[in-house]
């Protein structure tokens, strides 16, 4: 169960991290991975649990199956990360190894997509009319004409 108040940062632009991509980032003292799967995000810690190597510096892969001789299956395309160090696989969605996955996981962290932190206040500032005509512009200004020389 993790708290409401979790603090969130801004790491990045969806625009900067396209399908298949990742981008590395030190958010609150740690190195984070935050990698876009096929349109959705996920962030993990950039250490591996095997010997702390930069996981996240890693191949991003699938898996080979072959239910017989010659019956290949590439599946998971982009799912998997390989560690850079001695190439043990992790889930990118969950953070669970494919070497001893019972017991051993990598750091996972949430990861949300919202707007750029600009946000509809209650205010909203007057606005008025403006023309164009030839090289003048002229404001409308509703209510009685005020007019002050300078």
């Amino acid at each position: 169960c993790r708290p409401e108040s979790m603090p969130k940062y801004a790491v990045a632009t969806v625009a900067e991290i396209p399908p298949g991509h990742r981008k590395i980032v030190e958010v609150a003292q740690r190195t984070i991975g935050v990698f876009n799967v096929k349109g959705e995000f996920f962030a993990l810690r950039n250490t591996c649990p095997h010997q702390g190597g930069p996981l996240c510096q890693g191949m991003v892969t699938g898996f080979l199956f072959g239910e017989r001789p010659g019956a290949l299956t590439y599946t998971r395309q982009g799912e998997i990360l390989r560690c850079p160090w001695h190439s043990w696989e992790f889930d990118i969605r969950t953070g669970q190894s494919w070497h001893a996955p019972h017991r051993i996981r990598v750091r996972q962290y949430e990861v949300s997509v919202a707007d750029s932190g600009r946000i509809k206040g209650p205010y909203v500032a007057e606005t008025f009319p403006v023309e164009v005509e030839g090289q003048v512009i002229l404001v409308e200004i509703g209510g009685p004409a005020r007019h002050r020389e300078t």
